[in-house]
């Protein structure tokens, strides 16, 4: 994805910078009502790719993050993407930062001093391309304690769920029909915009079936598809997708407990319930390969270690089991878009091949030799003619 950089980055921010206040310490919550020009206030400890990358589209013109932007704990990639946008990022605020009030108009200096009325808020750390350098390097070096901690949750998982993984134990009677076709599972993640774009061709010739990871129902629905299936705890996907006519899978914990089952019966929407410890594309994979699916495209999902890392959760163990068990199946959607070429029918060839003997016959009736070929095509056609009428 490309972003246009503003006018007035991080380290040029010298002079006041004031906006409208949007708060939300859920940052994929606050950007579907932040706008261009306001002052986006969040409280997001390392601060993920798919977050900056929606924060940037908005084009705010400074991100105030109450917690830290990077924890140290990782090389997380949110707060390149903001620099690299143009978009001011001052974090480390402290949670005084939150109780602003939302639509309220607030200032930012060069020193990362909030102020509101006059009055100063909270004072945090103007994030340059040189501080995020700095923090990312010293996350770097702490990666061998990640490494650990995602073994150590690796294990964890296979002694919960090895039953599911390698049984199928728990797994739901779904009425969609996986078996002998492709399935398309779309998370709201890393370019998938993009890589819609990129697949229409594979998805208009295929036809696989379309599988919405709670958002992921939204940006299909948004790219003109229609989802057959939604998956996952329902927390991010609009009431006009779960409306769609496409069967909903709700993802419960293991213990059965289930957020968003309150959400679809309020709404009256027939679904069925997959309790599993992982994450919703996981379940997803694992639904569409536990049900026949010949192929499973991914398309905005996880794939690399820091991917997994930015996700938030320790190790992300799931999501590295679950490939290993589709793996015999599973494709990333860039993988696709690169090696797919579109086929090309028999009305086409036919179609060619058509237009190819009009130019020819085009070419030949300017010319002193076509017109005597024509005249005894012609001459040819009416004797026929005219034997044929003889014979009855």
């Amino acid at each position: 994805m490309v972003f246009k950089r503003h006018k007035k980055s991080a380290e040029d921010l010298r002079t006041k910078c004031e906006g409208i206040a949007k708060v939300d310490s859920r940052t994929k919550n606050l950007t579907k009502r932040l706008s261009a020009g306001d002052i986006a206030i969040i409280d997001h400890e390392d601060l993920d790719r798919v977050s900056a990358e929606a924060l940037v589209e908005c084009r705010p013109l400074a991100v105030l993050n109450a917690a830290k932007s990077t924890s140290g704990r990782y090389p997380n990639l949110g707060p390149v993407i903001l620099q690299q946008a143009g978009i001011a990022l001052i974090d480390d605020l402290g949670s005084a930062i939150m109780d602003i009030r939302e639509g309220s108009r607030v200032t930012v200096d060069g020193e990362g001093v909030v102020r509101q009325y006059d009055d100063v808020i909270a004072e945090g750390r103007v994030q340059t391309a040189q501080t995020i350098q700095e923090a990312r390097d010293a996350a770097r070096a702490g990666m061998s304690t990640q490494l650990k901690a995602f073994a150590t949750n690796t294990m964890e998982y296979v002694e919960r769920e090895q039953d599911l993984i390698l049984d199928g134990v728990g797994m739901p009677e779904v009425k969609t029909v996986f078996a002998g076709r492709h399935a398309l599972i779309v998370v709201r993640g890393y370019r998938y915009k993009e890589d819609l774009q990129a697949l229409r061709t594979y998805i208009r010739e295929y036809r696989p079936i379309l599988v919405g990871v709670d958002g992921g129902a939204d940006a299909l629905i948004e790219a003109g598809y229609k989802p057959n299936m939604i998956v996952g705890d329902m927390d991010s996907v609009s009431d006009a997708a779960l409306r769609s006519g496409a069967e909903v899978v709700v993802h419960a914990y293991r213990d059965g407990r289930a957020p968003g089952r309150k959400r679809v019966e309020d709404l009256g929407i027939d679904h069925s319930i997959f309790p599993a410890t992982g994450t919703s594309e996981d379940i997803a994979m694992l639904l569409a390969d536990a049900k026949g699916a010949d192929l499973i495209v991914a398309l905005g999902t996880h794939s690399t270690l820091i991917e997994y890392l930015d996700k938030g959760r320790r190790g992300m163990a799931s999501t590295f089991l679950t490939r290993l068990q589709v793996g015999a199946k599973l494709i990333d959607a860039k993988g696709v878009s690169q090696l797919y070429r579109s086929r090309i029918s028999n009305w086409q060839i036919a179609f060619l091949l058509m237009t190819g003997l009009l130019v020819i016959g085009a070419a030949l009736a300017v010319t002193d030799a076509g017109q005597i070929l024509f005249g005894l095509v012609k001459v040819w056609y009416s004797n026929t003619i005219f034997w044929l009428k003889g014979l009855f």
